[in-house]
């Protein structure tokens, strides 16, 4: 990888017709993302449980100049039964033919406590929200990605998905999963054109981020805004090749 994604330095129409699902767009980072690739040209599909939270980002994309309009897939990560991500395929299938990115952005932190404490329910909730769900949001979508030239999977990780540190229970090891879930994939499409990574975004000023250090300084973090190159150099032509990769943002 020759390129720091970092610092990455792309034209304002790099992600024309690329067809692009956003987990989570309702907010933070996913919104972000969703409206900032919008403008590069990406027809985004938003996903989200919230249907007016959607409708508001479909609004703001709709409002930049030349962006495509977006689709919104409401599901819920939390109840989907596989009917429900079966349908999501075949309507993404029927609407547009292939998909070129997936993003999964969408997670919850869950209880900052020691494993003895640790709420048996919530543990499970976490762990499905964020990684059982995005695992077969993938396995249903990868028919559609493979029909792409240049497709893409960005999982979202985070510094304790490198190591597990203590008192970050079930969040923790859903990131690590999540690791261990995009090697996984990478290397059984290594002979393919689809590259699979993850994104640690690093300290951003999101919700999550505040329920997480609530006494931090969110003016000192970067804005979601700050991280968005790394996010369009793995959607984008030029990381070709790049795969099996956890790159920070910051």
């Amino acid at each position: 990888m020759t390129v720091d994604p970092k610092s990455y330095a792309y034209p304002a129409d790099i992600l024309k017709d690329r067809i692009i699902l956003v987990t989570g767009a309702s907010d933070g980072i996913g919104k972000t993302l969703a409206c900032h690739i919008a403008g590069l040209g990406a027809q985004v599909i938003l996903h989200g449980k919230d249907t007016k939270k959607l409708e508001a980002v479909y609004d703001e994309i709709e409002a930049l100049e030349n962006a495509p309009r977006p689709s919104i897939a409401i599901l819920d990560l939390a109840t989907a039964d596989s009917q429900a991500y079966s349908s999501l395929a075949s309507i993404i299938e029927e609407e547009f033919g292939r998909l070129d990115g997936l993003v999964h952005n969408a997670g919850i932190l869950g209880e900052r406590l020691s494993i003895e404490q640790y709420d048996v329910v919530q543990w499970q909730r976490v762990l499905h929200i964020n990684l059982t769900a995005p695992f077969v949001l993938t396995q249903v979508l990868l028919p559609l990605l493979r029909k792409s030239a240049d497709p893409s999977i960005v999982f979202t990780s985070s510094g304790v998905g490198r190591i597990g540190k203590p008192f970050w229970g079930a969040f923790s090891v859903s990131k690590l999963g999540t690791e261990s879930l995009a090697q996984m994939l990478a290397a059984e499409n290594e002979h393919t054109s689809l590259k699979v990574n993850c994104i640690n975004p690093g300290a951003t000023r999101t919700k999550m981020r505040l329920a997480a250090y609530p006494a931090e300084d969110r003016d000192a973090l970067k804005t979601p805004q700050d991280i968005m190159p790394t996010y369009v150099y793995l959607l984008g032509p030029e990381s070709q090749g790049v795969t099996g990769q956890s790159i920070d943002a910051q």
